[in-house]
C-alpha cells in the first residue's frame, strides 16, 4: 500500500505556488481595473513589435533589408557579448587569443564591408 502522506508536502508546494502566481497575475489586473487606469484605446491596442501596422494578407511580402538589418545588429551585438570576456581574459590567452578575436572581427570586417558594397545598408 502507498503512504499518501509523503506526497503532501509537494501538494501544499503546489498549491502555495499556484496561489501566489495567481496572485501576481491577477491582483495587478484587478487593481488597475478598480483604480481607473484600464483605458484601452484603438492606438493601445494596435500592433507594434515590427514597427507598422499588420497586413491585410499574412503572406504579403515586404523587403528583404528589413531582415539584413536585423541579422546585421544581431552579428553585432554578438560581436560586443565577445569582446568583453575576451578583454577581461587576454592576460590568461596571451597571443593565441589576440590572433584568434583579430581574425574574428577580420571577418566581420569583410561581411560588414561586403554587405555596405551591396548596398544592403541603404534604405529608400
Amino acid at each position: 500500500m502507498i503512504d499518501l502522506e509523503q506526497y503532501l508536502p509537494i501538494l501544499l508546494f503546489l498549491g502555495v505556488a499556484l496561489a501566489i502566481s495567481c496572485i501576481f497575475v491577477f491582483l495587478p489586473m484587478g487593481v488597475s481595473r478598480l483604480t481607473g487606469t484600464h483605458n484601452p484605446t484603438a492606438e493601445k491596442v494596435s500592433e507594434y513589435e515590427c514597427g507598422f501596422p499588420a497586413f491585410e494578407e499574412p503572406r504579403s511580402q515586404f523587403d528583404v533589408r528589413f531582415y539584413l538589418v536585423a541579422i546585421s545588429f544581431i552579428i553585432f551585438d554578438l560581436e560586443a557579448a565577445f569582446l568583453f570576456p575576451w578583454a577581461v581574459s587576454l592576460d590568461h590567452t596571451g597571443w593565441i587569443g589576440w590572433g584568434a578575436m583579430m581574425t574574428f572581427l577580420a571577418i566581420l570586417a569583410i561581411g560588414l564591408t561586403y554587405e555596405w558594397k551591396k548596398g544592403a545598408l541603404e534604405w529608400e
